[in-house]
């Protein structure tokens, strides 16, 4: 019998239809109330639990955040050591609240590719398991599980709307979509200006890598989607949008007023789409949006944010 899943089965709420400029309610999945703060436990837990299952001793992995602080709380849930790789970009007080969920954090690089290729060094020297923030087939298998509990609750959705960094959670969506069935739901896949890898990679119709990361929104600052994740229109269809900053950043505000929750402006670039593209949404009846989370947030982080993005 699988052991438990580390993360939680969050909610799902329902907006009222004047909530953006869309004018249609908006089913929310509130991934940004796990444990580990974001939709990362899903996939980082499962992939964690393998490594375990199979021998692992002790796990490494690299982020710039959200998967280091999964990983940290998966370590703990199971009881092995875990070290974080984080780039010099990682805010001290991510760093910190890593720590504190009872990993040890290393700061090696200035983006997470040099952050990522470190991590995968030190676990091969040390014979430990290397866990992947992004790119692993069992990532995007655990983060599936959150359409299968929108699907379980018996909630009717036409779209699915999602934050893409380095893709795991597109994949994962994709992946949930087809075991439930549901081939057909579109997913809008969104970005913010300056962290737009998938964007401008299926524009030049090749996997692109960014010269550097210029967005706020960090957590989706990969240079370059996997693989898998850049191939995935060519079997589901899948939109591919972009925010500013500061439409990212007057989500999460708007958010927070309304629903009393902090996410990151990498999750607020999925929420301003309802406001910033409402005509692309004007297909759908029930808009389904994973409200991802993150962990890099406070209130008075958003207030300065929007004071130098005005």
């Amino acid at each position: 019998m699988p052991a438990a899943p580390l993360h939680l089965d969050t909610p799902l709420f329902l907006t009222s239809a004047d909530y953006s400029a869309a004018n249609r309610p908006l089913w929310l999945k509130l991934d940004a109330l796990q444990p580990a703060g974001s939709f990362k436990l899903r996939g980082v837990g499962r992939l964690c639990q393998h490594e375990v299952e199979n021998g692992a001793k002790e796990i490494f992995c690299a982020s710039g955040g959200n998967a280091g602080i999964a990983a940290a709380y998966a370590g703990r849930a199971l009881g092995i050591p875990v070290t974080i790789v984080v780039p010099e970009t990682t805010a001290e007080d991510v760093r910190r609240s890593i720590a504190a969920t009872g990993a040890a954090v290393l700061v090696h690089g200035s983006v997470f590719d040099e952050a990522n290729a470190h991590a995968v060094n030190l676990a091969a020297e040390r014979k430990a398991a290397y866990v992947h923030p992004f790119d692993h087939p069992l990532l995007w298998e655990g983060h599936g599980t959150l359409i299968d509990e929108v699907v379980a609750k018996g909630a009717e959705f036409d779209c699915v709307i999602a934050s893409v960094g380095g893709g795991g959670l597109l994949a994962g969506i994709v992946a949930g979509l087809k075991r439930n069935g549901l081939d057909n739901v579109p997913v809008i896949a969104v970005e913010t200006e300056g962290a737009a890898s998938f964007n401008a990679s299926l524009a030049a119709g090749e996997r692109i890598t960014l010269p550097a990361i210029t967005s706020i929104a960090t957590s989706l600052g990969a240079r370059q989607v996997a693989q898998h994740v850049f191939d995935l229109p060519k079997h589901h269809p899948i939109e591919s949008v972009t925010v500013t900053d500061a439409e990212a950043v007057a989500a999460c505000l708007k958010f927070a007023d309304a629903y009393r929750i902090l996410v990151e402006p990498a999750c607020g670039a999925a929420l301003a789409v309802t406001d910033t593209h409402p005509d692309l949404l004007a297909r759908f009846k029930n808009p389904l949006i994973e409200v991802c989370g993150g962990i890099g947030v406070s209130l008075e982080k958003l207030k300065m944010w929007r004071e130098r993005l005005l």
